[in-house]
């Protein structure tokens, strides 16, 4: 039997690269003559850059920029070569996101993504010819301001004053914007952005009050970042003439997918459409016998683009079965059903703490997945069973008929 595993990351557990590694090793233990295929998929979030890096056998650069409170941290990103053309990949995770704010600084009022402008700089210095951007698990809020004064935009105040914005509680003194003075290999460079389409800047859906509330923002705050956000929007209109309020994709990572887009001259696409041109997984589902993809929640949200939902869409295309593991299964999971996903189960045993849940979360994926390709052989036997029988039964059948 042929089985991919085509996962995403446990988020703050393990990388999609371990959680392919944990299902493969406890498939491999119910039984060892298993195909087994293991593939780990990103959505632009954590371990985007040395995902893809790692399986397109590129490098990975180490750098020092600024994190979302503003300090050096040191970080990475990757560079691979793609139909003879040098690709960088960018992770804004690794860069400004959440996870490198500490729980009691947690307000994106002051958090910025300066760091992802001083990453896409770098790696022109070092040659890249275009550059991959994974928007996803940011700590910001900024639409991508920081960003912008990195490669060379300027802001002023209604006075003409230059102003440093840092964060997005301070967008609201942005008067002008100035973008003469913007990295010319920037707006020669091919950049496009891998985001969530559903995404969008402004709006009763809009980032700040879709995503605020988990970056730490109080209710008062989101409302202050909502409406800098739009006050942003009209200023990028009337300076650029780009009409990024609505546009989808636009709200990713905090509004940095509305930044790309305006400072930038960025193209924004569906993440895992992005995604698919890299790693190339259509082949390997349409030659799998079983499709097996896992995320740390599997929920109502998952159909909107997530990587459970996005691989099942692929095989439902080949009448290939999927089963999808999780960390948990949360609100209306059965909404996964229509997205293709044929069975799903959680990897916990018994209620659980966040910590526990996150330091047996290996052992459990692959006690899981052991578990899963038993019953699947009970399944097995019991159709041979059946088989078996069948020619009596069709016979008898045909005879009555006869009569």
């Amino acid at each position: 039997m042929k089985i991919a595993v085509i996962p995403s990351g446990f988020k703050e557990s393990l990388s999609s690269a371990e959680v392919g590694k944990a299902i493969k090793n406890g498939l491999h233990s119910a039984d060892e003559s298993l195909n087994v295929k293991v593939i780990p998929m990103v959505d632009g979030g954590e371990g985007f850059a040395q995902t893809i890096t790692q399986i397109k056998n590129g490098q990975l650069y180490t750098i020092h920029v600024q994190d979302p409170l503003g300090q050096k941290r040191k970080t990475h990103y990757g560079m691979f070569y793609e139909n003879k053309q040098k690709v960088a990949v960018i992770e804004m995770a690794a860069i400004a996101g959440l996870r490198h704010v500490p729980m009691h600084q947690r307000n994106p009022l002051h958090t910025s993504t300066y760091g992802v402008g001083e990453a896409m700089l770098h790696a022109l210095d070092h040659g890249a010819e275009r550059i991959l951007i994974g928007c996803g698990d940011s700590g910001t809020s900024d639409g991508g301001v920081g960003m912008a004064q990195a490669i060379g935009v300027r802001f002023k105040d209604k006075q003409g004053r230059n102003i440093y914005v840092h964060g997005g509680g301070a967008i609201h003194h942005i008067d002008q914007i100035d973008v003469s003075q913007v990295d010319p290999r920037i707006l020669e460079t091919q950049i496009d952005v891998a985001v969530n389409w559903s995404n969008i800047l402004c709006g009763p859906k809009g980032v700040a009050r879709v995503f605020g509330p988990q970056k730490g923002a109080s209710p008062d705050e989101v409302e202050h970042l909502a409406n800098n956000l739009e006050h942003l929007a009209e200023r990028i209109k009337q300076t650029t003439g780009q009409k990024v309020a609505y546009k989808n994709g636009s709200g990713a990572s905090g509004g940095l997918g509305a930044g790309l887009m305006a400072f930038a001259h960025a193209t924004l696409h569906p993440r895992f459409d992005l995604i698919q041109q890299y790693l190339h997984i259509e082949p390997v589902i349409a030659q799998a016998d079983l499709i097996i993809t896992a995320e740390g929640c599997l929920d109502y949200q998952t159909p909107n683009g997530k990587i459970p939902a996005e691989v099942a869409r692929i095989a439902e295309q080949y009448d290939k079965p999927v089963i999808a593991l999780a960390g948990t299964i949360g609100k209306q999971a059965e909404f996964n059903y229509q997205s293709g996903i044929d069975a799903f189960h959680s990897i916990i045993k018994a209620p659980s703490s966040l910590d526990v849940s996150i330091e047996y979360a290996e052992q459990w994926l692959e006690e899981c997945a052991r578990n899963i390709f038993k019953s699947i052989q009970i399944g097995a036997k019991i159709n041979q069973a059946q088989h078996e029988q069948s020619p009596s039964i069709k016979t008898s059948h045909h005879f009555v008929m006869q009569q």
